[in-house]
């Protein structure tokens, strides 16, 4: 017999849900996932995990839901309303949220689940999909603290660090920030690449310099090193980054914060997705101003 506290509902089991899941299974919680895709159903079948027959089945009678969602849409419509997830999940339950979203949504959420007499834990993770199985995956927490305390071997389970920001909306703006400082910096690379291959300089020498410099910050060395071998397949895609920097833009402009430098970021993530690049790797932002400056493939 399975510890009741120890069931765990995994809603949403695509590219960072699915290892996120088989960690937690790992870590002797008893999963049973669902999503909306045959296709993840199937690849979370063929590794091990529980599969119930429906969203309101896997979260039935669970100690904790746990969901990753692409979106506010996706999050609104598998959370509230009378046939969402919080209205099958049992008072007294926890609900971690770790996706991308809007604080607007996230607290609509908040909302449904005190409603409920849910305790909900607005835990977005901070990583990405190539790193997501080796469980070095970050994660900001807020919500009401004592739930945090009694969850966090769960969270522990599927990340290395986890920091507690306060009671409420704390997390969403942490991952907010912490998304507009990446995007940013995707976009610093670029023009610093650009201008320097202009200026002459081979492009394994660049990405040397950069590694080797005040600026070496891990999203920079995480980035050189596929930068190398020209590699832009996705491990977050521009697509992505254009709806994080929606969001980040929102939350800005609903507390009075001028985000300029998001807003020109925007624009740029809005040109790669325009010109086919929306599904590849965020950091295409150096294509991008290849392109303006006229520059090709630099010579190998």
């Amino acid at each position: 017999m399975t510890d009741a506290s120890k069931t765990v509902a995994f809603i949403g089991i695509g590219k960072m849900g699915l290892p996120m899941s088989l960690l937690i299974a790992k870590a002797g919680y008893a999963v049973t996932a669902f999503d909306q895709s045959p296709t993840r159903i199937t690849e979370a079948r063929t590794q091990g995990i529980a599969i119930a027959t429906s969203p309101t089945d896997a979260v039935s009678g669970k100690a904790a839901v746990i969901t990753s969602l692409p979106d506010d849409a996706a999050l609104r419509g598998a959370l509230l309303g009378p046939t969402g997830l919080i209205a099958a999940m049992a008072a007294g339950s926890v609900l971690i949220e770790t996706s991308t979203v809007s604080v607007e949504a996230s607290t609509e959420v908040a909302a449904a689940a005190q409603a409920r007499g849910v305790a909900y834990l607005r835990s977005p993770v901070s990583g990405n999909a190539s790193i997501v199985h080796t469980g070095a995956l970050t994660c900001f927490v807020s919500g009401p603290k004592d739930a945090f305390e009694s969850a966090r071997p769960l969270i522990a389970a599927f990340t290395r660090a986890q920091t507690y920001l306060g009671p409420a909306e704390e997390a969403r703006y942490a991952k907010l920030s912490v998304n507009l400082m990446i995007a940013v910096s995707a976009a610093m690379m670029a023009e610093s690449l650009a201008l320097a291959r202009k200026g002459g300089i081979a492009w394994e020498d660049i990405l040397k310099v950069l590694d080797d410099s005040a600026v070496a910050s891990p999203m920079v060395k995480y980035k050189t090193a596929p930068l190398r071998t020209r590699d832009f397949e996705s491990t977050f895609s521009c697509k992505q980054m254009a709806k994080d920097l929606d969001l980040i833009l929102g939350a800005g402009h609903a507390v009075g914060v001028p985000l300029q430098l998001a807003a020109q970021v925007r624009e740029t993530y809005g040109a790669l997705v325009a010109q086919g690049d929306g599904d590849t790797d965020f950091i295409a932002t150096v294509k991008h101003l290849e392109r303006l400056s006229g520059l090709g493939e630099p010579k190998p």
